[in-house]
């Protein structure tokens, strides 16, 4: 009986492993890149999640990324919002982890507004945050200074003829212009943080006061975080972002008035 002693806690630290892996939770995240990018900017954050043990699809949107070949100037919000939906309904994604960054908050604000039901968590990545009926020109004021438009499309100065994948890409300006739905009950009932990236020469506190997005988001109740790093925090340190968008989950809203 004594030598099956080994054997008897060999077994039973296996069963305690297998329960162990078993209990912890898994996601699903569908994470939207930022004007003139793509899918490819989240690559090393979506490997770091996948390695974590979650489902993770990184959308890449109309004319951008890999669908460069798309790229057109009547392409507007809508089309990129209709991305992402149908991204979720053909998938069959259910209680999903939404995030989006920079310019992808337009996209995941009009998501969510579609199709509330099929979303667990969204999360705003120093995005956009707009009210209904918004563009993201509204909401920034209108187009950045020096803003180079040819044939409809916003040009990226970076980028030149002999530039390899990846790489960003013109983008459609009616992507800017087009407003954004956000009145959906259920969408506004939706559990949301907000991460602003704030570099080390920055403060946070003056950030806030300047930051129409911020102040939208603290407007609604949303749980605010703050991230070290510059706009693409994501490529700086994928590792922590993708450690942040698992923690984020847990993010209640806070009600009205109590903020």
């Amino acid at each position: 009986m004594k030598a099956l002693a080994p054997l008897t806690l060999l077994l039973a630290f296996a069963l305690l492993t297998c329960s162990a892996a078993q209990a912890k939770e898994t996601e699903t995240f569908v994470i939207v890149h930022g004007a003139t990018a793509g899918g490819w900017e989240w690559k090393s954050t979506g490997n770091f999640l996948l390695e974590d043990g979650h489902t993770v699809y990184r959308a890449t949107l109309t004319g951008l990324g890999e669908k460069i070949h798309l790229a057109s100037p009547e392409i507007d919000l809508e089309t990129h919002i209709s991305d992402v939906v149908n991204l979720i309904l053909f998938e069959d994604l259910h209680d999903v982890v939404l995030s989006g960054h920079s310019y992808g908050g337009m996209v995941i604000t009009g998501v969510i507004d579609r199709i509330p039901e099929r979303i667990k968590h969204v999360i705003y990545f120093d995005a956009a945050v707009p009210e209904d009926g918004q563009s993201i020109y509204d909401l920034f004021g209108g187009p950045r200074e020096n803003s180079n438009v040819v044939d409809g499309m916003l040009q990226v100065p970076w980028v030149t003829a002999d530039s390899k994948p990846p790489h960003s890409a013109p983008q459609s300006i009616k992507t800017f212009t087009t407003p954004v739905s956000y009145n959906n009950p259920a969408a506004l009932a939706l559990p949301v943080s907000y991460v602003a990236f704030v570099p080390a020469d920055q403060s946070a506190e003056e950030r806030a006061k300047k930051d129409k997005s911020w102040q939208n988001a603290a407007s609604r109740g949303w749980t605010i975080r703050t991230f070290p790093g510059h706009h693409v925090a994501q490529q700086e340190d994928p590792r922590g972002i993708a450690n942040l968008m698992a923690n984020c989950i847990k993010d209640v809203n806070t009600p009205a008035g109590q903020n």
